[in-house]
């Protein structure tokens, strides 16, 4: 993780690589989206008695480490601690040139396996192609037993709401790319530059961090229902998770965790990003979990020590239809980065 940190402090400059300064890989990434129909992961019962395979694809952020992550955490969302095998999946732009192509694609390369390694699995395949658009995504499988995976369909009321990562990524990761391109709204709106690039810091490392504590202890404390908060914002994951629930429960979201600074500039463009709505995107975010009221500050405390960064209570299950809302005196929580202190 302090390796990490460091290239995180020191950024990437495209100069060290032979690429021009306004390199910029978001440039890359004009046409994306999500095709998602149920929860995390598809998990199939196997021939081989009391064993399931446990599957997730994913394509999404042009960063190697961030991506392998995002795709690992559709995993830690079902509570499935350990991966057998991955497979990473790569579309190269027709359009770059072989410079760029080779210093893009062997620091994507890179940093998936390096993630994968962190997580205790391998890459043990995959497919490159060329294509009009940059695409990073992987494929992580395991293969469990019933007791290696959590329960995600048994909220109930009375259980409360955690969030392992604070909310903003997409506003941080947005407002400093403004910066890069030298973009207007820097100046119309007066933003702060040093703030937007310590919220780019910050949002770089969540991104980078795996779920995976966080899904030992979704095991560990027998919680109700998990899922991760990334392209839909903690409202859409939420009113997904809820609608997947067997009892009838509504999710009602009272506190909104927001990296510093993020908020302020939601304000400035008129809740920009739908962020206080609550749906605003994030990228390898963190999980949104239900548990007994009576074990969350256990699970907290404990999650806190093995991760070192805070966890959030943000909402309570409650009877009601199946869904979730943003409370309407919903508290805002501003999250200071703690990159400098790392």
């Amino acid at each position: 993780m302090k390796s990490i940190i460091n290239r995180i402090k020191s950024g990437f400059n495209p100069n060290d690589y032979g690429l021009p300064a306004d390199f910029l890989l978001t440039r890359l990434t004009q046409m994306k989206g999500c095709g998602c129909i149920g929860l995390d992961c598809c998990v199939i019962p196997l021939r081989h008695q009391g064993l399931s395979l446990v599957q997730t694809t994913d394509f999404f952020y042009p960063l190697g480490r961030i991506t392998c992550a995002n795709v690992l955490s559709d995993l830690y969302a079902m509570g499935v601690v350990n991966c057998d095998n991955m497979l990473i999946l790569l579309g190269v732009p027709k359009d770059i040139s072989d410079k760029e192509r080779d210093v893009v694609t062997t620091n994507f390369f890179d940093g998936f396996k390096d993630t994968a390694v962190e997580a205790g699995t391998a890459i043990r395949g995959g497919q490159t192609v060329r294509c009009p658009w940059l695409l990073l995504g992987g494929v992580a499988t395991s293969v469990c037993s019933a007791n290696e995976m959590a329960v995600v369909d048994e909220a109930r009321p009375g259980d409360v709401l955690l969030l392992t990562k604070p909310l903003g990524g997409q506003v941080a990761v947005n407002s400093y790319e403004w910066l890069k391109m030298g973009n207007s709204r820097v100046k119309e709106l007066n933003l702060n530059e040093a703030r937007i690039v310590s919220a780019y810091q910050q949002v770089l490392e969540q991104m980078c961090r795996l779920n995976r504590n966080a899904a030992r202890m979704a095991l560990k404390y027998g919680t109700h229902a998990s899922t991760d908060v990334t392209g839909f914002g903690i409202l859409g994951h939420a009113d997904n998770l809820a609608k997947a629930q067997k009892a009838e429960v509504q999710f009602v979201i009272h506190t909104l965790p927001i990296i510093d600074y993020m908020a302020e500039i939601s304000k400035a463009m008129g809740n920009g990003f739908n962020l206080f709505s609550g749906t605003s995107a994030e990228t390898s975010g963190g999980l949104l979990i239900a548990v007994e009221k009576e074990k969350a500050e256990h699970l907290r405390t404990e999650l806190e020590q093995l991760d070192g960064f805070p966890v959030w209570l943000v909402g309570d299950v409650v009877s009601g239809l199946r869904g979730a809302v943003i409370a309407e005196d919903v508290k805002i929580v501003s999250v200071a980065s703690r990159i400098h202190l790392m």
